[in-house]
């Protein structure tokens, strides 16, 4: 089933078609308090505005899964070798980091920004209410495809595919030329969608497990048990 997302009066745990909406209706869950870790993580139904994609794209760019995730390939690439060209040592060290760093920010800014603006998509993450590991795996396969614009319709994620294809395109100008080929630069996509659609996994679980440990209640993290009425985010 194509993703689709939760409804401002349906009750928890409520899943059933609606007839009246031109794509398969399947209720999902969505934050009522932003989550620090995972900012795409939706807290509302409603429309996110052209100045909200901005300030998400800032936000996703400094938030800690990306600072992480760089850190670790930067060490992996280390250990590694590759590119030979930025040596060993800790100023290799840094350029990897940083060159890490730029692509996943580059991606945020043509993703979630400005193709998602162009585009008119949603580039938040709408998690499942009742995450299921087979479930999670489709619905986050499904998000690399498929998103859902402005008007709440499931589309075809041009911002999502096009983000991290210009991301990549754009790396060519400062990496080492051994990385600027066409070859590198395809590996890199689809290196770049395989960690997507495992994010989409790992997101799609995070209000669930804090929820479940009791840790709502601090009002920090998300919570998708008590959805807030529909109103438009800024």
């Amino acid at each position: 089933m194509l993703l689709c997302f939760l409804s401002s009066q349906a009750q928890q745990g409520s899943a059933s078609p609606n007839s009246s909406e031109s794509t398969t209706t399947r209720f999902v869950g969505y934050a009522i308090n932003k989550s620090l870790i995972f900012p795409d993580i939706a807290t509302s139904p409603g429309p996110l505005t052209q100045k909200g994609k901005f300030k998400l794209f800032v936000n996703q760019s400094i938030s800690p899964p990306y600072v992480a995730a760089a850190a670790l390939t930067a060490a992996f690439s280390q250990a590694r070798n590759v590119p030979p060209r930025y040596g060993q040592g800790w100023d290799a060290y840094a350029g990897r980091f940083g060159a890490d760093m730029a692509r996943a920010s580059s991606d945020s800014f043509f993703g979630t920004f400005l193709f998602a603006s162009l585009f008119h998509h949603d580039p938040r993450f709408f998690p499942q209410s009742e995450p299921k590991l087979w479930r999670t795996a489709k619905y986050s396969a499904e998000l690399l495809i498929f998103t859902r614009n402005d008007s709440g319709k499931t589309v075809f994620n041009f911002s999502g595919l096009l983000g991290p294809l210009a991301s990549e395109s754009l790396a060519n100008v400062y990496l080492p030329s051994s990385e600027q080929t066409a070859g590198r630069t395809a590996t890199r996509f689809a290196t770049d969608l395989a960690w997507q659609a495992a994010g989409n996994m790992f997101k799609n679980y995070w209000p669930t497990i804090f929820h479940n440990m009791g840790l709502n209640r601090l009002k920090v993290v998300p919570d998708p048990e008590t959805p807030e009425p529909s109103k438009p985010e800024k």
